[in-house]
């Protein structure tokens, strides 16, 4: 497939940020999906700009110059395939142990690292008084505001702290250390908890000022493939609650909260919708629960985001992923409030002509629209 064939119909690209909130809020349904997308690799993005754009790529350093270079790549890349807004997330640092091994996916050669989910760096009150939480005060949101004063007409921001607050909580207890002291010492628990929900609540209040953020849209996966990580009565307990803090700050601001949660999350669904007050889910498996099925159960209640499953997105063939895509758009698409995307993110192991595969077929409808 020539790369080249997923700008079909955007040579001249038009984003529109309230046209998609307006769909995605239930204002005013288009009549085409439109894109979206959690996150995608960097080395995606390398290859999309340097193959398709031609566009010199530079690793983004702790200099501000290296960076602005990186974030004009990062902005040609959503502006070029179709979407509406821009997407970035960073992250305080909250320390923890990792392992790494060779990275065997895709064509990123570097290595690939994954939470300790045996060793904590906090496991004790000890640990607790020693641990270095992070200073917000220090933290360089540079990026956020080179994106803000560099956007494009009619683009928007999508913008959160990577990581949310189960997350970097259970990152880090470990997963193993954190079920061992929801019993043992639930006090440890909630302090943590709520030291990174309110550093991370302070960093939502910096990231919603900036002019042209469009939408909050933190992942936290809560879930595996049958149930949520721990008991739902402990996520809401000590978790849920700082979503709803971090909801409220968007919503009191106009802007929806759109919430990213990897696995089975059902028995918090009435949860985030009733009381947290999610404007959409994002992440879904077909081995957990299909995109058509989820929307069937919530259909208008939120907005419902992506749903093509990650292993046939990059174990099929392109073609077969443009049908895919254009059965999504006929169903999920007939509904409301729905947008196409992959059902987790563009990781660097899915095929780049796949993920355009995705791309073009949605484009391939807008530009047969306009048309008509």
């Amino acid at each position: 497939m020539d790369p080249h064939s997923a700008l079909i119909g955007l040579e001249k690209p038009s984003p529109d940020i309230n046209r998609l909130m307006d769909h995605l809020m239930d204002r005013k349904k288009l009549s085409v999906p439109p894109l979206v997308e959690f996150l995608v690799d960097n080395s995606i993005i390398k290859q999309f700009t340097g193959e398709v754009l031609g566009r010199k790529w530079v690793d983004p350093g702790s200099d501000h110059d290296s960076q602005g270079v990186y974030l004009d790549n990062v902005i040609a890349f959503w502006r070029e395939l179709g979407y509406d807004y821009i997407r970035l997330e960073l992250a305080l640092p909250f320390p923890g142990k990792s392992d790494a091994a060779q990275n065997t996916a895709g064509k990123d050669t570097g290595m690939r690292s994954w939470v300790d989910e045996k060793n904590g760096a906090i496991t004790s009150w000890h640990d607790f008084e020693e641990y270095p939480f992070p200073d917000i005060s220090q933290f360089d949101f540079f990026p956020f505001e080179y994106l803000n004063a560099h956007i494009p007409e009619g683009m928007g921001l999508i913008f959160s702290h990577g990581g949310g607050i189960f997350e970097r909580t259970s990152w880090i207890f470990s997963m193993e250390q954190l079920c061992y002291c929801l019993v043992d010492t639930p006090d440890l628990v909630r302090a943590v908890a709520d030291r990174v929900g309110a550093l991370q609540n302070k960093f939502y209040q910096h990231i919603l000022d900036f002019e042209h953020v469009a939408a909050v849209f933190p992942g936290d996966d809560m879930g595996f493939k049958t149930s949520t990580l721990i008991s739902p009565g402990d996520l809401r307990r000590y978790f849920l609650p700082w979503h709803k803090r971090n909801a409220a700050l968007a919503h009191q601001k106009g802007i929806p909260y759109f919430l990213h949660s990897c696995g089975n999350v059902m028995k918090i669904m009435e949860d985030l919708i009733e009381d947290i007050k999610i404007d959409g889910k994002h992440s879904f498996e077909d081995g957990i629960i299909p995109v058509q099925q989820f929307q069937e159960q919530f259909n208008g209640r939120i907005a419902v985001l992506g749903g093509m499953d990650m292993h046939f997105l990059s174990t099929a063939s392109p073609d077969e992923v443009g049908k895919r895509t254009r059965a999504l758009i006929e169903t999920c698409g007939g509904r409301e409030r729905y947008a196409v995307g992959s059902g987790n993110s563009i990781a660097d192991y899915v095929p780049l002509e796949n993920y355009l595969a995705m791309v073009r077929e949605v484009n391939q409808f807008r530009f047969n629209e306009r048309e008509l």
